[in-house]
Protein backbone atom coordinates (compact mmCIF):
# COMPACT_ATOMS: atom_id res chain seq x y z
CA UNK A 1 0.00 0.00 0.00
CA UNK A 2 1.43 3.42 -0.92
CA UNK A 3 0.68 6.28 1.16
CA UNK A 4 1.23 10.05 -0.04
CA UNK A 5 1.01 12.83 1.47
CA UNK A 6 0.31 16.49 -0.43
CA UNK A 7 1.07 19.69 0.79
CA UNK A 8 -1.18 22.25 -0.52
CA UNK A 9 0.56 25.91 -0.76
CA UNK A 10 -0.82 29.19 -2.22
CA UNK A 11 0.76 32.36 -2.41
CA UNK A 12 -1.74 34.34 -1.88
CA UNK A 13 -2.79 35.22 1.68
CA UNK A 14 -5.73 37.73 2.99
CA UNK A 15 -4.10 38.20 6.25
CA UNK A 16 0.06 37.30 5.14
CA UNK A 17 0.48 37.05 1.47
CA UNK A 18 3.01 35.02 0.45
CA UNK A 19 3.57 32.46 3.74
CA UNK A 20 4.71 29.56 2.38
CA UNK A 21 7.91 31.55 1.44
CA UNK A 22 8.00 33.56 4.95
CA UNK A 23 11.29 32.97 6.56
CA UNK A 24 11.52 31.08 9.82
CA UNK A 25 14.93 30.66 11.21
CA UNK A 26 16.82 29.77 7.89
CA UNK A 27 14.07 28.55 6.40
CA UNK A 28 11.16 28.70 4.24
CA UNK A 29 7.51 28.03 6.22
CA UNK A 30 7.01 25.30 2.86
CA UNK A 31 10.63 23.54 3.89
CA UNK A 32 9.73 22.91 6.94
CA UNK A 33 6.28 21.76 6.66
CA UNK A 34 7.82 19.75 3.82
CA UNK A 35 10.54 17.78 6.45
CA UNK A 36 8.35 16.98 8.82
CA UNK A 37 5.51 15.11 6.36
CA UNK A 38 8.91 13.31 5.09
CA UNK A 39 9.77 12.35 8.98
CA UNK A 40 6.84 10.09 8.99
CA UNK A 41 7.92 6.82 8.63
CA UNK A 42 4.69 5.18 7.10
CA UNK A 43 4.67 8.02 3.85
CA UNK A 44 6.64 6.62 1.45
CA UNK A 45 6.05 10.31 -0.96
CA UNK A 46 5.65 13.44 0.04
CA UNK A 47 4.66 16.43 -2.69
CA UNK A 48 4.03 20.35 -2.75
CA UNK A 49 0.60 20.93 -4.85
CA UNK A 50 1.09 25.12 -6.33
CA UNK A 51 0.07 27.51 -8.99
CA UNK A 52 2.57 30.00 -7.97
CA UNK A 53 5.76 29.67 -9.84
CA UNK A 54 7.61 31.30 -7.47
CA UNK A 55 6.70 28.53 -4.73
CA UNK A 56 7.49 26.02 -7.34
CA UNK A 57 11.00 27.49 -7.38
CA UNK A 58 11.63 27.52 -3.60
CA UNK A 59 10.87 23.76 -3.23
CA UNK A 60 12.68 22.84 -6.26
CA UNK A 61 15.91 24.64 -4.86
CA UNK A 62 15.33 22.31 -1.55
CA UNK A 63 15.19 19.11 -3.60
CA UNK A 64 11.24 18.55 -2.99
CA UNK A 65 8.86 17.05 -5.08
CA UNK A 66 6.26 19.65 -6.72
CA UNK A 67 3.37 19.78 -9.00
CA UNK A 68 1.96 22.90 -10.31
CA UNK A 69 -2.21 22.70 -10.29
CA UNK A 70 -4.71 24.95 -11.90
CA UNK A 71 -4.73 28.58 -10.51
CA UNK A 72 -9.01 28.09 -10.78
CA UNK A 73 -9.10 26.01 -7.63
CA UNK A 74 -11.33 27.51 -4.71
CA UNK A 75 -10.00 25.67 -2.03
CA UNK A 76 -7.45 23.40 -1.24
CA UNK A 77 -9.42 19.85 -1.52
CA UNK A 78 -10.02 20.74 -5.19
CA UNK A 79 -6.00 21.56 -5.61
CA UNK A 80 -5.49 17.90 -3.62
CA UNK A 81 -7.79 16.30 -6.11
CA UNK A 82 -5.75 17.53 -9.13
CA UNK A 83 -2.80 15.70 -7.74
CA UNK A 84 -4.39 13.12 -6.73
CA UNK A 85 -5.58 11.92 -10.37
CA UNK A 86 -2.02 12.28 -11.43
CA UNK A 87 -0.34 9.88 -9.47
CA UNK A 88 -0.36 6.21 -8.34
CA UNK A 89 -1.32 5.64 -4.34
CA UNK A 90 -3.80 4.46 -2.92
CA UNK A 91 -3.85 7.02 0.65
CA UNK A 92 -3.37 10.60 0.98
CA UNK A 93 -2.60 12.79 3.61
CA UNK A 94 -3.18 16.53 3.35
CA UNK A 95 -0.74 18.04 5.50
CA UNK A 96 -1.70 21.91 5.63
CA UNK A 97 0.64 23.93 4.33
CA UNK A 98 1.08 26.79 7.01
CA UNK A 99 1.97 24.00 10.17
CA UNK A 100 5.73 24.67 10.40
CA UNK A 101 5.55 22.36 13.70
CA UNK A 102 3.54 19.90 12.95
CA UNK A 103 4.42 16.73 14.58
CA UNK A 104 5.47 13.78 12.23
CA UNK A 105 4.18 11.04 15.12
CA UNK A 106 0.56 12.91 15.16
CA UNK A 107 0.89 12.38 11.11
CA UNK A 108 1.35 8.63 11.97
CA UNK A 109 -1.83 8.99 13.97
CA UNK A 110 -3.98 9.99 11.79
CA UNK A 111 -2.75 7.76 9.07
CA UNK A 112 -2.81 4.65 11.08
CA UNK A 113 -7.24 3.97 11.39
CA UNK A 114 -7.30 3.71 7.61
CA UNK A 115 -4.55 0.64 7.65
CA UNK A 116 -6.63 -1.36 9.95
CA UNK A 117 -10.07 -1.06 8.75
CA UNK A 118 -10.54 -1.05 5.25
CA UNK A 119 -14.29 -0.11 5.30
CA UNK A 120 -12.90 3.86 6.58
CA UNK A 121 -12.52 6.54 3.93
CA UNK A 122 -11.03 9.41 5.99
CA UNK A 123 -9.65 10.42 9.38
CA UNK A 124 -8.60 13.36 10.73
CA UNK A 125 -7.63 15.00 14.42
CA UNK A 126 -9.38 16.54 17.38
CA UNK A 127 -7.52 18.46 20.77
CA UNK A 128 -8.55 19.46 23.66
CA UNK A 129 -9.49 22.95 24.47
CA UNK A 130 -8.57 24.30 28.04
CA UNK A 131 -8.77 27.90 26.56
CA UNK A 132 -12.86 29.27 27.05
CA UNK A 133 -12.11 32.01 24.74
CA UNK A 134 -11.14 29.28 22.11
CA UNK A 135 -14.76 27.70 22.91
CA UNK A 136 -15.98 30.76 21.41
CA UNK A 137 -14.07 31.23 19.10
CA UNK A 138 -15.51 30.93 15.40
CA UNK A 139 -11.97 30.57 14.26
CA UNK A 140 -11.43 27.57 16.33
CA UNK A 141 -13.12 24.83 14.27
CA UNK A 142 -15.16 22.65 17.02
CA UNK A 143 -15.98 18.69 16.61
CA UNK A 144 -18.22 16.32 18.54
CA UNK A 145 -18.10 12.50 17.99
CA UNK A 146 -19.66 9.44 18.72
CA UNK A 147 -18.92 6.53 20.75
CA UNK A 148 -17.13 4.97 18.27
CA UNK A 149 -14.71 8.37 17.43
CA UNK A 150 -16.64 9.22 13.85
CA UNK A 151 -17.18 12.45 13.42
CA UNK A 152 -21.19 14.08 14.45
CA UNK A 153 -20.42 17.24 13.71
CA UNK A 154 -18.21 20.09 12.89
CA UNK A 155 -18.99 23.72 14.20
CA UNK A 156 -17.48 27.08 14.62
CA UNK A 157 -20.31 27.46 17.26
CA UNK A 158 -19.86 26.34 20.56
CA UNK A 159 -21.18 22.61 20.38
CA UNK A 160 -22.43 21.04 22.01
CA UNK A 161 -24.68 23.97 23.58
CA UNK A 162 -24.28 24.01 27.25
CA UNK A 163 -27.85 24.14 29.01
CA UNK A 164 -26.97 23.37 32.49
CA UNK A 165 -23.48 23.94 34.49
CA UNK A 166 -22.28 20.68 34.25
CA UNK A 167 -18.65 20.54 33.06
CA UNK A 168 -18.19 19.12 29.52
CA UNK A 169 -14.93 18.69 27.09
CA UNK A 170 -14.94 21.18 23.69
CA UNK A 171 -12.78 19.71 21.61
CA UNK A 172 -11.02 21.71 18.70
CA UNK A 173 -10.53 20.18 15.28
CA UNK A 174 -6.89 19.87 14.00
CA UNK A 175 -7.47 20.07 9.93
CA UNK A 176 -5.35 17.27 8.69
CA UNK A 177 -6.71 14.98 6.56
CA UNK A 178 -6.34 11.52 5.39
CA UNK A 179 -8.39 10.30 2.59
CA UNK A 180 -8.33 7.19 0.59
CA UNK A 181 -7.40 8.16 -2.36
CA UNK A 182 -10.89 6.74 -4.69
CA UNK A 183 -12.65 8.79 -2.13
CA UNK A 184 -10.57 12.01 -1.92
CA UNK A 185 -11.62 11.74 -6.02
CA UNK A 186 -15.03 11.27 -5.25
CA UNK A 187 -15.59 13.94 -2.45
CA UNK A 188 -14.23 16.70 -4.84
CA UNK A 189 -16.65 16.15 -7.36
CA UNK A 190 -19.70 15.91 -4.70
CA UNK A 191 -21.88 19.50 -4.89
CA UNK A 192 -21.31 21.73 -1.90
CA UNK A 193 -23.90 21.16 0.65
CA UNK A 194 -26.20 23.62 3.14
CA UNK A 195 -24.14 23.22 6.08
CA UNK A 196 -20.85 23.17 4.35
CA UNK A 197 -21.92 26.47 3.05
CA UNK A 198 -23.50 27.47 5.94
CA UNK A 199 -20.16 26.79 8.45
CA UNK A 200 -17.64 27.41 5.47
CA UNK A 201 -16.34 23.87 6.38
CA UNK A 202 -15.77 21.34 3.40
CA UNK A 203 -15.32 18.64 5.87
CA UNK A 204 -19.49 18.39 6.69
CA UNK A 205 -19.82 17.56 2.93
CA UNK A 206 -18.86 14.31 3.76
CA UNK A 207 -21.19 13.93 6.85
CA UNK A 208 -24.02 15.44 4.48
CA UNK A 209 -23.40 13.06 1.94
CA UNK A 210 -23.83 10.04 4.53
CA UNK A 211 -20.07 9.61 5.19
CA UNK A 212 -17.92 8.75 8.07
CA UNK A 213 -14.74 10.46 9.71
CA UNK A 214 -12.82 9.42 11.80
CA UNK A 215 -11.54 11.31 14.37
CA UNK A 216 -8.58 10.62 16.14
CA UNK A 217 -7.69 12.40 19.65
CA UNK A 218 -4.36 13.83 20.04
CA UNK A 219 -2.63 16.18 22.88
CA UNK A 220 -0.88 18.19 20.53
CA UNK A 221 -2.14 21.43 19.56
CA UNK A 222 -1.78 22.74 16.11
CA UNK A 223 -0.28 26.58 15.68
CA UNK A 224 -1.46 27.46 12.09
CA UNK A 225 0.52 30.58 10.30
CA UNK A 226 -2.09 33.14 10.35
CA UNK A 227 -0.98 36.27 10.68
CA UNK A 228 2.20 38.08 11.54
CA UNK A 229 2.04 37.55 15.06
CA UNK A 230 1.46 33.78 14.40
CA UNK A 231 4.75 34.03 12.21
CA UNK A 232 6.24 35.77 15.29
CA UNK A 233 4.77 32.84 17.72
CA UNK A 234 6.05 30.05 15.86
CA UNK A 235 9.64 31.88 15.00
CA UNK A 236 10.23 32.28 18.68
CA UNK A 237 9.56 28.96 19.75
CA UNK A 238 11.86 27.75 16.42
CA UNK A 239 14.37 29.85 18.29
CA UNK A 240 14.69 29.02 21.72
Amino acid sequence: MKITSIIPARYSSSRLPGKPLKDICGKTMIQRVYEQAKKVNLIDEVIVATDDQKIFNEVRSFNGNIIMTSKAHKTGTDRLAEVAAKIDTDIIVNVQGDEPLINPSVIKSAIEPLLTDDSLKMSTLKHLINDEKEINNPNVVKVITDKNKNAIYFSRSKIPYARNSQKFNYYKHIGLYVYRRDFLLKFSKMDSTPLEQQESLEQLRVIENGYKIKVIETEYDSIGVDTEEDLNKVRNILGE
